[in-house]
């Protein structure tokens, strides 16, 4: 089981299988929750992997204000 370091509400992730090399999640400004095996950057809609390293989509969510703020580091 990952551990969790968030600055906001964790999404609920029960039910979606997270592959063990993502280590960041993130939510676009759609509500869509990313995973990444790097740290993403951000534009003015989402989060981005740069072209380096691997990212999934793991759920859709509802779209949230806070998304720019939403970047969290799997421990």
């Amino acid at each position: 089981m990952m551990n969790w370091t968030s600055l906001l509400k964790k999404p609920d992730l029960s039910g979606v299988s997270v592959p063990e090399w993502v280590r960041f999640i993130a939510q676009d400004i759609d509500g869509s929750w990313w995973g990444y095996s790097v740290e993403p950057l951000q534009n003015h809609r989402g989060w981005y992997e740069n072209e380096v390293g691997e990212y999934i989509r793991l759920k859709q969510g509802e779209a949230s204000e806070s998304w720019c703020e939403s970047l969290i580091r799997l421990g």
